[in-house]
């Protein structure tokens, strides 16, 4: 049996951009002396040659207001303040951007798998689901479209859009972050802006996955009847090597729902931030593993971010852990990364309600 082991080194995972606002000037007598950027605020009107007369130099004149963005050196910069034309002169203080850690991302350890240097990188992920819209927090490898009338895998509807940012949100210092940031991620479009689709746009969806060598595929959706087609693609596709992974559903009653409810198919319910069982979340025999599905803030169309609620929710958070796992045991196949996923997850209760458990990303890639 395969070992696994434990990633070599430790990486800082919160980053952040800063804007350093310094530069040098020389000096009459030749000796250099330092500028920095200042803000100068006016009372009345804007005056630039008092600025110019300091030393200084003018980078930028606000339109609707009376300031100046000034490089100049801190002493005639504090000379200034003392000017009755002058309102006031601040330094353009340093600036970061900020990265917001969705609840779930952080309950499930991920952002621990991040800290040794694993995003998923070198793993092929597809959203089965209603598209993928264009947004700034996402990279999309490329994919495809199944439904007739939406030639283009663009998100009309949203519901993919939140489900790939879950799996996949760029770890970029703004918006969100998702569970494998680095992932190749591709857009399966199999359901239509209303939300709708068909055994045989899933089928064919599930097919493109086989066709196109992904590692994993998200299947975000479900009904309460199956199909002969739909059960022998997913067990071709499982047969492949193909994970898939799919909500268990919403009706909050015993039954998992179709495709999740074949053997060949991961069912993932849902829990809330207390690791209580969403009320929503289906439950049954063949439910195997439990993740974030309440309130989970993701990327949404128009460059948005939402929370939103359900099973469709928390099934992108194993798919993402799934690829942390492959990425970190490249050799194990989908049947062993499953199991992985199972064994390592943190028990809840009863199998019937939970699964095996809540998925745990360190554990699972650890």
């Amino acid at each position: 049996m395969q070992n696994w082991r434990l990633t070599g080194f430790i990486l800082g995972f919160l980053l952040a951009f800063t804007f350093v606002f310094s530069s040098f000037t020389v000096s009459a007598n030749g000796q250099g002396v330092e500028r920095h950027d200042y803000l100068i605020g006016f009372n009345n009107e804007v005056n630039e040659n008092v600025v110019k007369q300091a030393g200084g130099e003018v980078l930028h004149e606000y339109k609707y207001m009376p300031v100046l963005h000034v490089k100049i050196p801190e002493r005639a910069a504090k000379a200034l303040e003392n000017n009755p034309n002058i309102d006031y002169v601040e330094k353009d203080e340093e600036v970061t951007a900020t990265q917001s850690v969705p609840w779930g991302i952080s309950h499930i350890n991920a952002p621990t798998v991040h800290s040794w240097g694993n995003t998923g990188s070198g793993v092929k992920v597809a959203v089965l689901d209603t598209g993928i819209a264009t947004h700034e927090d996402l990279s999309i490898a490329g994919g495809v479209s199944y439904i007739t009338s939406e030639s283009s895998y663009q998100d009309y509807n949203g519901h993919g859009t939140h489900v790939a940012g879950t799996v996949a949100a760029l770890d970029n210092s703004y918006g969100v972050i998702g569970v494998a940031p680095s992932i190749d991620l591709y857009a399966v479009k199999v359901l239509d802006r209303n939300g709708s689709g068909s055994h045989s746009s899933i089928a064919k969806g599930i097919e493109w996955t086989v066709t196109n060598n992904m590692d994993i595929a998200n299947m975000s959706l479900g009904a309460p009847t199956g199909s002969t087609t739909l059960r022998q693609a997913a067990d071709y596709a499982n047969s492949q090597g193909v994970l898939l992974i799919a909500a268990a559903g919403n009706t909050g009653t015993a039954g998992i729902s179709y495709p999740a409810r074949y053997s060949s198919v991961m069912a993932v319910g849902a829990v809330d931030s207390n690791n209580n069982r969403a009320s929503f979340s289906t439950y049954g025999n063949g439910l195997e593993i439990m993740a974030p599905g309440v309130s989970v803030l993701s990327t949404y169309t128009s460059n948005r971010y939402v929370r939103l609620n359900g099973t469709s929710m928390a099934s992108p958070h194993v798919a993402g852990v799934a690829a942390l796992v492959k990425s970190e045991y490249p050799w194990a196949s989908n049947s062993q990364i499953r199991q992985r996923l199972t064994d390592t997850a943190t028990p809840l209760g009863s199998s019937y309600y939970f699964g095996q458990g809540l998925v745990n990303a360190s554990h699972a890639a650890y």
